[in-house]
């Protein structure tokens, strides 16, 4: 993968976290910055990058949809279905990363979906597990490594990309 497609991955991953509450909207200005770095550049994502930290909670509602259209990256608003699976894959991958433990994306994706998001179902099922290992026969390290394999076949599934719209200014 080019830097450019690691790029482009990491400013819709931030954008859906950010939609889902996650992360801030600050790290998405950064994420935008960073992908600049990488080689992206498109008018709205310059006009993204330069937001300040005081002005990005105000602006990058407004800025972030058209400056991932201007890649043909899409923003999924976290009220539909598509927008919750996007942000469950971009917690697998900080989770692929090492930012999250495995405990610690199956207690995320088990508070905020419960059994209700099929995706996500076995990611639940093991936070449960966890909640009884000291009454079973497995170990932390084995429920680790399912959770790190559901992880990947998380993180591995890209949707269809979208192809790129003008949005007018």
């Amino acid at each position: 993968m080019t830097s450019t497609e690691t790029a482009a991955i990491a400013l819709e991953d931030h954008a859906a976290l950010w939609s889902a509450g996650e992360i801030s909207a600050s790290d998405v200005v950064n994420a935008a910055c960073d992908a600049l770095v990488a080689g992206l550049d498109t008018p709205g994502l310059r006009i993204l990058a330069a937001c300040t930290r005081a002005e990005a909670d105000y602006d990058v509602h407004d800025l972030l949809p058209p400056a991932l259209a201007e890649l043909g990256l899409t923003f999924h608003p976290v009220a539909g279905e598509a927008g919750q699976e996007a942000a469950v894959r971009a917690l697998a991958r900080r989770m692929l990363a090492g930012e999250l433990k495995p405990w610690e994306l199956t207690f995320r994706i088990h508070q905020r979906y419960g059994h209700g998001l099929p995706l996500t179902e076995r990611l639940a099922e093991l936070d449960d597990e966890y909640d009884i290992l000291e009454y079973g026969d497995r170990t932390v390290d084995q429920v680790d490594a399912e959770v790190t394999a559901e992880a990947r076949r998380l993180a591995a599934h890209r949707p269809v990309p979208t192809e790129p719209t003008d949005v007018p200014s």
